[in-house]
């Protein structure tokens, strides 16, 4: 099928932009790789597609200790990956990212159009609910910062208004102490994910201290799930302590899951059950190197990039 018909627009500038988007029932085209099948299969029709891929600066990443990672709208999902300030800053992003779909869409599309798409099956909005994330949008009434957390109201769907425009999304850096990972399973690689598992860790020698995960393609999606009360004391050397199994059962029961073409709920949850316990297990080893590098005295100083 053919996109319905539209008027296309390519501004110059992001105040051009918002004043398009402003006036019109409109689209913003950025990496077009959730957008441009939408619109094809008319799952989408808007009468106007503003193109923001013409306006400087939009492709910009930085990154430091003290204010994290932040990529603005036109940040391919590859060059993210492949920021060494970022992978530094924040290694979550980097190993999400290897994820996301094949390396054709991984070039063209971006990271902030994948977050504010809000697709729960996708990676990227579960790695910021995770992180406590930011959002920044503008308009003509001009810039506000959305948090993670209040970001996704639902599958598809944003607290973004019909004229704000996302500029860019910004993650913290990472923590002592506080490791991360992330997992998933999918039929074949580059698909999307059955199951996904993001989750963040905190310890204090060799016991797990909290744990915190988010889901892809299974539970509530935006919501972050507290395991501390389950896992807290886990020893981070001993896959046997009996909280590692504990962890799997709650998230078994905790995490509603549901069938498709692809996987009945309970294989879903299964893999559910399965890969909480294993990517907290990896976070938690992730936080305990962080501890020790700090303490050898080692101290990597990300800088930043652009």
């Amino acid at each position: 099928m053919k996109p319905s018909p539209l008027k296309y627009h390519r501004p110059r500038s992001i105040e051009e932009a918002c004043e398009i988007l402003a006036g019109v029932d409109g689209k913003v085209l950025a990496g077009g790789q959730s957008l441009i099948p939408m619109l094809s299969m008319r799952l989408a029709a808007p009468g106007n597609l503003i193109d923001i891929t013409g306006i400087d600066g939009l492709d910009e990443i930085t990154a430091s200790a003290h204010s994290g990672v932040t990529f603005a709208a036109l940040a391919t999902h590859a060059s993210v990956a492949s920021n060494r300030g970022a992978a530094q800053t924040q290694p979550l992003l980097g190993r999400a990212l290897q994820l996301v779909a094949h390396a054709t869409i991984r070039n063209r599309g971006t990271t902030v159009g994948s977050i504010v798409h809000a697709d729960p099956s996708a990676e990227m909005p579960a790695v910021i609910r995770l992180l406590d994330g930011s959002v920044t949008v503008q308009s003509v009434r001009g810039r506000r910062e959305i948090a993670a957390k209040d970001l996704f109201l639902g599958p598809l769907e944003s607290s973004l208004e019909t004229d704000e425009i996302a500029i860019s999304a910004t993650v913290p850096a990472a923590r002592t102490g506080v490791g991360t990972a992330i997992d998933e399973i999918a039929r074949r690689h580059g698909d999307y994910a059955l199951v996904g598992v993001t989750a963040r860790v905190s310890v204090d020698d060799d016991a797990v201290r909290s744990a915190h995960v988010t889901y892809v393609s299974a539970g509530e999606f935006g919501e972050v799930v507290d395991y501390t009360d389950v896992i807290d004391g886990a020893s981070i050397s001993d896959a046997r302590d009996p909280k590692w199994n504990a962890l799997s059962e709650a998230a078994r029961h905790r995490i509603e899951t549901e069938p498709d073409i692809h996987a009945t709920a309970a294989y879903r949850s299964q893999l559910v059950a399965a890969l909480t316990a294993r990517v907290v297990m990896a976070a938690a080893l992730d936080g305990a190197s962080s501890l020790t590098t700090h303490r050898s005295g080692l101290h990597v100083d990300s800088g930043v990039n652009q």
